[in-house]
């Protein structure tokens, strides 16, 4: 059995939040500064913010996420390169990585989950508490698949993110941003051969691939600080279902949303010179 079980299912497992409330203009920044691959402005915004409200976890979460998304980046994983190419996507990245930012990662995660946690020692239905508890086993999901290329514990990390992501919608069920976990998981594992999916059904983890292309959407529709994540992956959906014209539409939304954002770009152009 190779290792190629099943990165990228629950790529940056954001869920939503409760809609925000005044002062949160540092985070919203910073999410789009990471959406312009602007990593150290990213990471200033959420300085400021962790000023402003130190006792939030999704401070100390999205500080994890902009060194996740950076290494990301520098290997390519949003690019139809990685996305198009079944050993890479079902195996993860290739070369060298960082060894301090995988570190810086890994830190801030783990001091995002356990703020976290303590919120829902204190009640179970706290939406932030669940919305951080998802990204944080979301993101280090991603990492041990990706990074790590250690697949059985990126596994046992995708079983515990989905659940939180199911308790999360069933406390607030206009939390679409889940639906970036549920979709990418149910997609690339319903893309898996039969019997790679069989290996991990019986690990608990279960994928349907129209049904990932359903939830994406929703996301992309409807999400909030993953909406832009959503697009992206359901653009990279679409080349791999030969939909070139829904894939192009996306990428302009999200060219014209992000302009300094190179990928997206190169995605556009891409997919244009594949008519």
């Amino acid at each position: 059995m190779r290792r190629d079980v099943a990165p990228l299912v629950a790529l940056l497992l954001v869920g939503a939040r409760a809609p925000l409330a005044a002062g949160d203009a540092r985070l919203e920044d910073a999410f789009r500064h990471m959406y312009e691959l602007e990593f150290d402005a990213a990471r200033r915004d959420v300085a400021a913010y962790r000023l402003q409200r130190p006792e939030d976890p999704l401070g100390t979460a999205a500080e994890a996420a902009s060194y996740l998304f950076e290494e990301f980046d520098r290997q390519g994983v949003l690019t139809s390169e990685f996305f198009l190419d079944d050993d890479r996507l079902l195996g993860g990245v290739k070369g060298s990585v960082d060894a301090k930012r995988s570190a810086a990662f890994l830190a801030a995660n783990a001091r995002a989950r356990s703020m976290a946690e303590a919120r829902l020692k204190a009640n179970p239905n706290d939406a932030d508490g669940l919305f951080v508890l998802t990204l944080a086993d979301g993101m280090e999901s991603d990492f041990e698949a990706l990074i790590r290329k250690r697949q059985v514990a990126s596994l046992g990390l995708i079983r515990r993110a989905e659940r939180t992501a199911a308790r999360l919608l069933a406390v607030k069920p206009d939390a679409v941003d889940a639906y970036v976990a549920l979709g990418a998981a149910n997609y690339i594992i319903g893309c898996l051969p039969a019997y790679k999916r069989m290996f991990i059904w019986l690990g608990g983890v279960h994928g349907d691939r129209r049904r990932g292309m359903e939830q994406l959407e929703t996301a992309a529709t409807r999400g909030h600080y993953l909406k832009p994540l959503a697009a992206a992956l359901l653009a990279l959906v679409a080349r791999r279902e030969h939909q070139p014209e829904r894939a192009r539409a996306l990428l302009e939304g999200l060219s014209r949303e992000f302009p300094r954002n190179r990928v997206f770009a190169r995605e556009l152009a891409l997919v244009g010179s594949s008519k």
